[in-house]
């Protein structure tokens, strides 16, 4: 194979227009396409920024023009000549005006034929994409998305460096901890028996560095969590890492504004209007049926437990003082769209995510139809059409069960329903905080209660003395930033006394032992005067998606695993030799 010892590439393939015709040049990248027309051949040439079309004349120089014919696609070539306008232009390409008439041809590598075509709609399975992903890679769609990443990071850190933040890189291999999912484990060769973890988060090192008097501190940190993955979940992940000193709620969340108007106006052009929305956990659960809604559209929750004093029909009387109720969704003007087919799809859909049935209703050309049509009273319907403001050609559905979990079943059914049926706009975004959170959750399966966010979490003061007796009524001082229904970045203001970390570690059911064990550096670092302290991560593989469109995560990193924690190009992960297992004093048993 030749070399490009003697050549230097002028210009990217991508950047060429017709007012570089005349000049020479040098281009290099990849054979996207071949074509010959007789005397004439062309290869148009791919790199990261896009395509040019380099020509060949048989009449000029046959040699280079035979060439030209050896080359396939995804040959890897380097190419001089000079640019002139094109006699057949391609208005579908940013070069399509120009050409290059090559001088010029070396050929830097072979290349097999590619399992894949390397363009956007090759329609290859998500497998062979993973496979064979430095080749998924050099799609423009996917070249566009590490662009588009790079350049969201690159804000990130001109805006907090611009508001004094100091960029700290935090240590990858730590303590083992309670509490959220499961760590990575790595074992120690020096220290027999013992083992590192993997980080979930920055947690404690950015509590660490306000208690050190860093004052700003951020990272685009590296995280690994051990847990069962789920649609748009990776094992390893990256966060943009930020904490403040000397700061309450209301100070992070501004600043936070600021930093997302500034983000969104630089890479999107887009003006976001301050301030967001703001809404209480209690309230998002209510009207929408999850703790990150999408407010770009309505198909509100409404509670419907009164229904039971108009409707003769024992599934609807329901004892809300034993936490059961009737919520109903009205789906404005949908009616027309859901024949009794797709009701019962919708129905099984409902019986799919756990809801024991659905509830539906018609209003159509001044009639009501139902699932429970000999149920149906005027005296029902008018209690409907007031509840549910229901007008000619709404649909409406119900559910009746405990009532957190047919909150979970209708807002489920409410997205569901908005992607069947509704088209949103690329460049709208619906911002809103969610607050007041609830300090903890009540696990059945340990026994206890755990920490909703994490337990470094601080209280709502007025809420403090409600601990001991009554915790589950005990809000968090914890925000999480929700854009058009994901949940884009979380974080709280942090306990920053001894004395009240201690108490929230015992109520968690952890022993002085545990927590000295686990905790023990860090309590005792308490004691040392911390300053109060704050902040937020953003989870950048998911803030990328929203920003650039994409539907899934794994379109926006770069090297993703797979639903089974499996690198496909790789095949980690993967057994390891006797010989390394007893460096590090290790046996694998495995179960019959």
């Amino acid at each position: 194979m030749e070399t490009v010892k003697g050549l230097k590439r002028t210009h990217y393939c991508g950047d060429l227009r017709l007012e570089d015709q005349g000049k020479e040049v040098t281009l290099m990248g990849w054979a996207n396409k071949t074509r010959d027309l007789g005397a004439l051949s062309f290869i148009d040439l791919r790199d990261k920024t896009g395509i040019s079309q380099l020509v060949f004349n048989k009449d000029e120089n046959e040699a280079l023009y035979n060439k030209s014919k050896e080359v396939h696609q995804e040959y890897v070539l380097a190419a001089r000549g000079v640019v002139r306008e094109r006699s057949s232009k391609n208005p579908d390409l940013p070069t399509g005006e120009v050409e290059v008439e090559c001088s010029e041809l070396r050929i830097l590598d072979v290349a097999k034929t590619p399992p894949i075509y390397i363009k956007d709609d090759d329609n290859a399975s998500e497998e062979i994409r993973l496979k064979y992903r430095y080749l998924d890679l050099r799609k423009p769609r996917m070249q566009e998305m590490l662009t588009k990443r790079a350049e969201i990071t690159r804000l990130f850190r001109e805006f907090l460096h611009d508001q004094s933040f100091v960029e700290v890189e935090t240590p990858f291999l730590g303590k083992p901890t309670p509490e959220g999912a499961r760590d990575y484990l790595v074992p120690s060769r020096v220290n027999p028996g013992y083992f590192y973890a993997l980080p979930q988060s920055p947690q404690l090192m950015k509590q660490l560095l306000m208690i050190a008097g860093t004052d700003r501190y951020y990272q685009v940190a590296r995280c690994f969590r051990d847990e069962d993955l789920r649609a748009n979940r990776q094992p390893e992940f990256t966060q943009v890492d930020i904490e403040m000193s000397f700061v309450d709620m209301d100070d992070v969340m501004a600043m936070n504004e600021e930093l997302l108007v500034y983000l969104f106006k630089e890479f999107k052009g887009i003006e976001l209007k301050r301030p967001f929305s703001k809404m209480s956990y209690d309230e998002a659960m209510a009207k929408y049926g999850s703790d990150k809604p999408d407010l770009r559209y309505g198909f509100e929750i409404h509670d419907l437990s009164g229904i039971g004093e108009t409707a003769d029909f024992d599934l609807l009387k329901v004892s809300p003082e034993n936490g059961d109720a009737v919520l109903g969704i009205n789906f404005n003007g949908l009616a027309e769209k859901y024949s009794r087919k797709k009701l019962d799809k919708l129905a099984s859909y409902a019986k799919g995510i756990g809801a024991s049935g659905l509830l539906w209703l018609k209003k159509e050309n001044g009639e009501v139809a139902s699932s429970f049509n000999k149920f149906l009273t005027d005296d029902l319907v008018a209690y409907l059409d007031r509840e549910l403001d229901l007008q000619d050609g709404d649909l409406a559905v119900m559910m009746v069960g405990d009532r957190a979990k047919t909150q979970d079943y209708m807002g489920m059914v409410r997205i569901h329903m908005a992607g069947e049926n509704l088209t949103f706009d690329p460049e709208d975004f619906a911002m809103t905080w969610i607050v007041d959170f609830p300090m903890f959750e009540y696990s059945e399966e340990e026994g206890r209660y755990v920490a909703m966010h994490h337990p470094f979490t601080h209280p709502v003061e007025e809420d403090i003395p409600l601990l001991e007796k009554e915790p589950e009524k005990v809000r968090a001082k914890a925000y999480d930033i929700v854009i058009n229904g994901d949940e884009c970045g979380g974080g709280s203001i942090r306990i920053n006394n001894a004395e009240l970390q201690n108490k929230i570690f015992q109520l968690l059911k952890l022993t002085k032992e545990d927590i000295e064990n686990r905790f023990g550096f860090f309590t005792e670092a308490l004691q040392y005067g911390t300053p109060p302290h704050g902040g937020i991560a953003y989870g950048l593989d998911r803030l990328v998606m929203t920003l650039i469109g994409r539907d899934s995560i794994k379109d926006v990193i770069a090297f993703p695993k797979t639903q089974t924690a499996s690198d496909l190009m790789t095949q980690a992960p993967t057994s390891v030799t006797r010989d390394q297992l007893d460096e590090l004093h290790l046996k694998v048993e495995m179960d019959q």
